[in-house]
């Protein structure tokens, strides 16, 4: 199995925000968290990775084909950064996977019979529970 593509960093984009939340009267001076913009389709990434990555259903996948990682647990911008991109090769590296094709089985008749026989055993608990006739 070939080893999954890694991030061209000179494909990444990087904006400096501020964070959200408590953080005292530094926060409204430093930008320390980040937005990190990647580019699929332009991208450098093999046409299988970049597909599997535009059929994603995430949140951070926008309609123009751009991923969007806010990280911003750090005080520090480079480890806001390192994390944002981690996260990205992380969701690269889920898309390299391919996906195990499924091969159409059906049951034994072991099986078959084995469900049929609890069903019935089933019905006559259920049957037995129902108002007795005949004691009156």
């Amino acid at each position: 199995m070939p080893a999954p593509p890694t991030i061209d960093p000179a494909e990444v984009d990087f904006t400096a925000i501020r964070a959200q939340g408590a953080g005292g009267q530094n926060v409204n001076k430093v930008s320390n968290a980040v937005h990190l913009r990647f580019v699929v389709r332009s991208s450098s990434l093999p046409e299988a990775v970049k597909a599997q990555l535009l059929a994603l259903h995430d949140t951070r996948l926008t309609q123009e084909g751009v991923i969007v990682i806010k990280a911003q647990g750090s005080r520090s911008l480079e480890r806001n950064k390192a994390e944002a991109l981690a996260r990205l090769q992380a969701l690269v590296d889920a898309a390299a996977v391919v996906p195990k094709q499924r091969r159409v089985t059906r049951p034994t008749r072991a099986s078959r019979e084995r469900r049929l026989e609890g069903k019935a055993q089933r019905a006559s608990v259920k049957r037995s529970r129902g108002r007795l006739s005949g004691l009156d």
